[in-house]
């Protein structure tokens, strides 16, 4: 490893002494997969509103969609362009089963990403339909809190305590710390009833 380097450091001062700029920047630029990771390829990145028939279908090649499912957003000024405008459908709401490309995101190479993708992660918005109506997990909430406010009613119009005696205190009923006359005998406290 430290001989290619070296090796390499050796081509690039040949070509920089030689006087051979491009090829001494050639040598010294990244190739492959070196490019940020913070955005798309710009070949990927939006382009203009498809204004004609030939633009739009285009525009639906670009991003692997047949014409006939290619929408793009609506030109107001956003900035969208031509990016399609997915449907709003979570990740959980994608079939499990299905042997995905990318399993954790439920999605296949090649497919388009949703504008506001970091929404619809499988750890944020659930889109998926609830197996129950909307009514009847209506109902059911109306009836349990409807229920629990009978109950509360009935117990503020008969109350129910459990028996308690009164509160018992050592050193007879601490006949001298409450400032009693220390010179007469406490009288004698029962707690109980025979």
């Amino acid at each position: 490893m430290a001989m290619a380097a070296a090796g390499a450091g050796r081509c690039l001062r040949g070509a920089l002494l030689a006087g051979r700029k491009e090829a001494a920047l050639a040598m010294a630029m990244p190739r492959g997969g070196a490019r940020a990771a913070s955005g798309p390829p710009r070949e990927l990145l939006p382009g203009p509103f498809p204004r004609t028939p030939e633009e739009r279908a285009a525009a639906a090649r670009k991003y692997n969609l047949r014409l006939e499912d290619y929408e793009p957003f609506p030109d107001d000024g956003m900035g969208y362009g031509d990016y399609p405008k997915l449907p709003d459908r979570s990740q959980q709401e994608r079939d499990p089963y299905y042997s995905w490309d990318q399993r954790d995101l439920r999605r296949n190479h090649g497919e388009p990403l949703h504008w506001d993708f970091d929404m619809f992660l499988r750890t944020r918005v659930d889109t998926t339909p609830t197996v129950l109506p909307w009514h009847t997990m209506r109902n059911c909430l109306l009836g349990f809190v409807g229920f629990m406010l009978f109950m509360f009613g009935l117990g503020e119009l008969y109350p129910s305590y459990q028996p308690v005696g009164p509160k018992q205190y050592p050193y007879n009923d601490l006949y001298l710390e409450s400032g009693r006359d220390p010179s007469q005998a406490p009288p004698e406290v029962k707690h109980y009833e025979i």
